[in-house]
């Protein structure tokens, strides 16, 4: 259980803890980091840390959360560009490497909550399927994707892609969060035929047969 503060100084003062979580985490692992070094890069006493979590295991479960939470906002936004399902699919992913460029801890921390906070990890990886599964589920009503899809397979299967793909240009690569334009086209040559989407000059083809 972590504590909430009740004033605008105390929820600053619990970001600056939770965002030296993330940089601690990210550069020391969940077992190298410490109390001391979360506070000493926040800039704030161990006491003040107890204030609002009682253990480091609480701080990292919570940073968990909120990575999840903050990737899912950068990934719906960009899904907001797209006109079309594989417009929202590539302008989702574009966010989603962008954020992990920013966050590279995103990999690190949830990666070792399968073994320090299991039920943290399954939250994280099943809100955005949960989430992703929604999208799929229109775009299937509306026509856009195969209507025999499994949504809630292809979501799976999906954030597997992005996540792999994130892996190997974003963070072993060191991007600036700018997957090259010819992976991206891949990827979404990909999508597109996993989503049994038709391209734009078979759906004419089809409209005026």
């Amino acid at each position: 259980m972590t504590t909430e503060p009740r004033t605008a100084r105390g929820q600053e003062t619990k970001r600056r803890i939770l965002e030296a979580a993330e940089k601690v985490f990210a550069e020391h692992g969940y077992q190298g980091a410490s109390v001391s070094k979360i506070t000493t890069a926040a800039g704030v006493g161990q006491g003040t840390f107890y204030l609002y979590y009682p253990t480091k295991h609480e701080v990292f479960v919570e940073l968990v959360d909120d990575l999840n939470q903050r990737v899912r906002q950068a990934m719906s936004t960009g899904s907001q560009r797209g006109t079309t399902r594989l417009e929202s699919e590539r302008e989702g992913f574009r966010e989603f490497f962008r954020f992990a460029a920013e966050h590279p801890a995103i990999y690190r921390v949830v990666r070792e909550a399968e073994f320090v906070a299991p039920e943290a990890m399954r939250r994280h990886y099943t809100r955005i399927v949960d989430g992703y599964v929604q999208g799929l589920t229109t775009a299937r009503a509306a026509g856009e994707i195969d209507p025999d899809l499994d949504t809630r397979v292809a979501a799976w299967a999906l954030m597997g892609v992005g996540e792999m793909i994130g892996m190997r240009w974003i963070l072993w690569e060191g991007s600036d969060g700018e997957v090259p334009d010819s992976v991206l086209d891949q990827m979404t040559r990909f999508i597109r035929q996993g989503l049994g989407i038709a391209r734009p000059t078979e759906s004419a083809a089809e409209e005026h047969s």
